[in-house]
C-alpha cells in the first residue's frame, strides 16, 4: 500500500483511508522527462493513462521506450552470460548516479557487441579443439587397426598359395593364365572412411550400411573409453571409431550420407605409418595451441563478465526508471500547441505542498522558462484507497485487501483485525509452550530482517517472512490464552499460586473432581491445575470454551454493526442508520445477545439452569413458566419484549428503506436534470456512498426492494448460522488441546515408562516431530484459516463493501521492490 518514510508526513490514520483528490498538471516539454523523474522519487501520484484511445506504438514515446527494451534484453543477455560464467552480480547497495541514457546505450551496445564476437570466437575454436580431440583419438585407434589387419592379410594369402599347389593338375597352367589376364584387366583398389559415431547409434550405423550396400563393404569399429565432447552439440557422448571399406564411387557416396545422417565426424586417414606418427603430432601440436588459446579467451571474458558485474544493478535499475518514466510520459496528452504536456493524476491531499516544490524544482534544474501548473480538479469519480502502513501493520492490511479493497473512506477493519486476528487465532491454539516455539522461530525471522529481505527466499519463506509480525502476534496471544488454560504441553503447571483444591483421600484424583475440596482462594488467572487429569476435565472445559466462543462471537458481530453506524455517520446515510443500524443490533441482541447475558448470569451465580431449554421454548412456549430454568426476576417478560422486537425488526429492515429511497429519488430529480456540484467532498460522497442513489438514471424499485429483500433474509439467517460458525473456536481449542495430551501422554510418557535409554530417546525425537510437524505447522495454518473465515465472513460482512481500488502510484521503490 505505501510506507510512511522519513517524518514528512501527518500521523498515520488507518481506520479511514487518506483523503484524495485529482489533480491536473500542465508540464512544459522540456522539464517533461525531469518533472516525472522527481515525481517517481516522490511516489505520491497515481497517473491516469490520457491516451487509452492510442496504441502503444501511436504514441509520443514510443521510440524512447523500444530503445529501453533493447537495452533490457542487451542486460537480460548480460545476466544469463553471467550465470554461465559463474559471475553473479555485485551485491552492493545501488547508489543513484549520474549516466547519460544515450551514453549507456551505447556502452551497452559495445559490451554486447564485443561479448558476441568473444562468444562466437571461443565457440568455433572450442569446436575446433573437439574436432582436434576426436581426430588425435580417430589416428590412434585406426593406426592400431592396420597393422593387425595387414598381419592377418599375410598370413591368409600364404594360406591360399599352399592350397593352390597341392589342387594343380594338368589343365591348370591354361586356366590360371586365363585367370591372370582376367584378374589384371579386373584389378580393384579398396577405399576407405575413417571417423566416429554415437554409440548409441552404431548398431543401426552397421545395419543400414551392410542393407545400402548389399553386404559389399567390411565396417570395423572400436569403442572409446571415455566419453567426449561432440564439436557439433557440444556436449558429453561415448562414441565409437568406426572405419569401414569400400570397392567404387557409388559405394563411397552412399556411405558418406549415411554418415551425415547419423551425424559420423569423418576425419582423413593416410595408411602408410609414418604419416599416421608425423599427424598424430602435428595434431597434438595444434591441440596445445588451441588450449591456450581457449584459456586466455575465457580469462579475458570472465574479468569483462566482471567488470559488467559491477555496474549491471545501477545499470539495470536505471534502464528500468528510464523504461517507468517514458511510459508514464506516453500517459500524458499533448495540449494544442503541442509545447506542453498535459497529466491527470490521484495523489493525497498531504501531499499538495510536496508535489508543489517537486515542479518547482524540476522547472529551475532543467532550466524551463515557464514552471509547471499544478491545479486541483473537481470530480465526481471514485478515488482509489490509499493506506499508509509500515512494516507491522502492512500484513495485516494486506489480510483485509485479499478478501477487498476498503472503498474510499469507508471504515477500515485492518485496524481491529492487529488485534482480534491474533486474539481469535490464539483461542484456537491456546498453549504457552507452543506460543514459545512459534515466538522464537518468528524473532529469527525479526532479528534478522534487514538481511534477508535482501535475499531471494523460497515462496513458503517468503510468506512467513511477509508475515513475521503476524504470527509473532499470534504467538504472544497464545501465549496468553495458553495461561488461561493453564496448558504447556497439554501440562498445568501452578504458575501463579497453589491450586484452590485438595483430595479427600488418595484415590480422588483418579474417581472425579466431586472429591476435591477447596482449601484455599480461588486460583487468581486462569484455569485451576486441579481440573487437570480428572474426569470432568473435559466437560468442564467442553462448558467453558463453548460459552466462550459465543460470548466472543457476539461480541465481534456488534463491533461490525457499530462500525457500520461509524460508516453511515461519516458518509451523513440517515437511511442506514434509521433502517439497518438499529434494526439490526435489535434483532442480534433480542437473541443472541440475550444468551450472551444469560451466560454471564449463570457463571455468576453458579445457577444450574439449561440455557438451551430457556432458548428453544422462548420460540415455541413464551408464555410457558421457566421453573428451575429462571435466572432472574421478570425474566419470562423480558424474552417476551426481546421476542417482539426481534419479530419487529424484521419488516422494519425490509420495508421503509426503499420507498423512502424511491421518495428521495424522486425528490432529488424533480424540475432539474442537472445540479450544480458544490465541493469535491460532497461529489465523492453523494457518488460513492449513496448506495442507491443512481445519479440521473431510471430508479427501479423492484430491483431496490429485492435487493433489500437479500439483505434482510441474509443477515437474519446470518445471525444464527454466523453465531454457530463462532463455536469452531472451541472445536478447534479442544482438537489442539487433546492432540497434545495424546502426543505427551501416549509417546513421551510411554517411552519415560519403559526406563530404556534407547526407547527414551526415540520417543523424545518422535515427541519433538510430532509437535513441530502436526501443532506447530499443520494446526497453526489450521487456525490461520479458520481466523481467516470469521474475520471475512462473520466479521466484516456486518459492514465492509470492500469493492474499491488500490492506490498504485507511479513510484522508483515499487521497482526496487520488484526486483528484490
Amino acid at each position: 500500500m505505501g510506507d510512511t518514510r522519513g517524518g514528512c508526513c501527518p500521523p498515520m490514520d488507518l481506520f479511514r483511508s487518506e483523503t484524495m483528490q485529482l489533480v491536473q498538471l500542465i508540464i512544459p516539454m522540456e522539464s517533461a522527462r525531469l518533472t516525472v523523474y522527481y515525481l517517481g522519487k516522490l511516489g505520491l501520484l497515481q497517473f491516469k493513462d490520457l491516451n487509452s484511445d492510442k496504441s502503444p506504438f501511436q504514441r509520443t514515446y514510443a521510440g524512447q521506450i523500444k530503445k529501453c527494451g533493447e537495452m533490457a534484453r542487451t542486460l537480460r543477455f548480460f545476466k544469463e552470460q553471467m550465470l554461465k560464467a559463474g559471475v553473479s552480480p555485485s551485491a552492493k547497495s545501488v547508489e543513484e548516479t549520474e549516466i547519460d541514457v544515450d551514453d549507456l546505450e551505447v556502452k551497452l551496445a559495445e559490451l554486447e557487441a564485443e561479448l558476441t564476437e568473444m562468444n562466437a570466437n571461443g565457440e568455433k575454436l572450442q569446436r575446433s579443439y573437439n574436432e582436434l580431440v576426436e581426430y588425435k583419438i580417430v589416428l590412434r585407434k585406426a593406426g592400431d587397426f592396420f597393422p593387425s589387419a595387414q598381419h592377418s592379410a599375410t598370413a591368409r594369402q600364404r594360406e591360399m598359395e599352399l592350397n593352390q599347389m597341392v589342387e594343380e593338375s594338368i589343365e591348370t597352367p591354361l586356366l590360371q593364365e586365363q585367370a591372370t589376364s582376367t584378374d589384371l584387366s579386373k584389378q580393384v583398389k579398396l577405399g576407405f572412411v575413417t571417423g566416429l559415431v554415437s554409440r548409441g547409434k552404431s548398431m543401426a550405423f552397421e545395419r543400414i550400411l551392410f542393407r545400402a550396400t548389399r553386404g559389399n563393404v567390411f565396417l570395423k569399429q572400436v569403442p572409446i573409453e571415455a566419453p567426449i565432447t561432440d564439436p557439433v552439440s557440444g556436449e558429453k557422448m561415448e562414441k565409437n571409431v568406426f572405419m569401414v571399406f569400400y570397392s567404387g564411387e557409388r559405394v563411397k557416396n552412399k556411405i558418406l550420407k549415411i554418415c551425415d545422417a547419423f551425424g559420423a565426424n569423418r576425419y582423413p586417414f593416410a595408411e602408410d605409418c609414418g604419416k599416421q606418427a608425423l599427424m598424430i603430432s602435428e595434431v597434438s601440436g595444434k591441440i596445445s595451441e588451441l588450449k591456450s588459446t581457449i584459456d586466455a579467451g575465457l580469462l579475458h571474458q570472465d574479468h569483462l563478465l566482471r567488470t559488467i558485474g559491477d555496474q549491471f544493478e545501477q545499470w539495470n535499475l536505471k534502464v528500468k526508471k528510464e523504461k517507468s518514466i517514458h511510459h508514464t510520459l506516453n500517459m500524458l496528452s499533448l495540449d494544442v500547441t503541442k509545447k506542453c504536456l498535459v497529466a491527470e493524476a490521484w495523489s493525497p491531499v498531504f501531499a499538495t505542498k510536496q508535489i508543489q516544490d517537486v515542479l518547482q524544482r524540476a522547472s529551475v534544474d532543467s532550466n524551463s522558462q515557464v514552471g509547471a501548473i499544478f491545479q486541483v480538479l473537481h470530480t465526481r469519480e471514485s478515488p482509489p484507497t490509499y493506506f499508509r502502513t509500515n512494516k507491522f501493520t502492512s500484513a495485516f492490511q494486506e489480510i483485509v485487501d485479499a478478501y477487498g479493497v476498503a472503498k474510499y473512506q469507508e471504515a477500515n477493519p485492518g485496524v481491529y483485525t492487529i488485534v482480534t486476528f491474533p486474539f481469535l487465532f490464539a483461542v484456537m491454539f491456546g498453549d504457552w509452550g507452543h506460543g514459545i516455539c512459534l515466538l522464537l522461530a518468528t524473532l529469527f525471522f525479526i532479528i534478522r530482517e534487514k538481511k534477508l529481505s535482501s535475499q531471494k527466499l523460497g515462496d513458503i519463506t517468503e510468506m512467513t517472512f511477509g508475515g513475521r509480525y503476524v504470527i509473532m502476534m499470534m504467538s504472544l496471544f497464545s501465549i496468553y490464552t495458553g495461561f488461561i488454560y493453564n496448558e504447556c504441553f497439554s501440562v498445568a503447571f501452578d504458575l501463579f499460586a497453589p491450586s484452590a483444591y485438595a483430595c479427600r483421600d488418595l484415590s480422588c484424583r483418579d474417581a472425579d473432581s466431586i472429591g476435591l475440596i477447596k482449601v484455599r482462594d480461588t486460583y487468581p488467572f486462569g484455569v485451576d491445575p486441579a481440573w487437570h487429569g480428572t474426569r470432568s476435565e473435559l466437560p468442564f472445559l467442553n462448558s467453558l470454551k463453548m460459552k466462550m466462543s459465543i460470548l466472543l462471537g457476539v461480541a465481534q458481530m456488534n463491533l461490525g454493526i457499530l462500525i457500520s453506524y461509524s460508516n453511515a455517520t461519516f458518509f451523513g446515510n440517515s437511511l442506514n442508520i434509521w433502517f439497518q443500524f438499529i434494526p439490526q443490533m435489535i434483532f442480534l441482541n433480542s437473541l443472541f445477545g440475550y444468551l450472551s447475558l444469560l451466560i454471564i448470569v449463570k457463571w455468576c451465580t453458579g445457577s444450574q439452569a439449561d440455557l438451551y431449554h430457556i432458548m428453544i421454548y422462548m420460540f415455541l412456549s413464551p408464555t410457558d413458566e421457566l421453573g428451575d430454568n429462571q435466572l432472574f426476576p421478570y425474566q419470562k417478560t423480558v424474552q417476551l419484549v426481546l421476542l417482539l422486537l426481534a419479530l419487529v425488526s424484521v419488516p422494519w429492515m425490509l420495508l421503509p428503506k426503499p420507498f423512502l429511497l424511491k421518495k428521495q429519488h424522486e425528490n432529488r430529480h424533480q424540475g432539474q436534470s442537472y445540479t450544480q456540484v458544490q465541493s469535491t467532498d460532497d461529489a465523492l460522497s453523494e457518488a460513492n456512498h449513496d448506495s442507491h442513489g443512481h445519479g440521473h438514471e431510471e430508479f427501479e424499485f423492484s430491483e431496490v426492494f429485492v435487493h433489500q429483500l437479500i439483505h434482510t433474509i441474509e443477515f437474519v439467517l446470518g445471525a444464527v448460522s454466523n453465531t454457530a460458525s463462532y463455536l469452531r473456536l472451541w472445536a478447534l481449542s479442544l482438537a489442539h488441546s487433546q492432540l497434545s495430551i495424546v502426543f505427551y501422554e501416549k509417546v513421551l510418557l510411554l517411552a519415560w515408562g519403559y526406563n530404556n535409554m534407547v526407547i527414551l530417546v526415540v520417543g523424545i525425537i518422535i515427541f519433538i516431530f510430532a509437535t513441530v510437524g502436526v501443532l506447530l505447522i499443520m494446526e497453526t495454518l489450521s487456525a490461520f484459516l479458520h481466523a481467516l473465515r470469521l474475520h471475512w465472513v462473520e466479521f466484516q460482512n456486518k459492514f465492509y463493501e470492500g469493492d474499491g481500488y488500490k492506490f498504485y502510484p507511479f513510484s522508483f521503490i515499487l521497482i526496487d521492490d520488484e526486483d528484490h
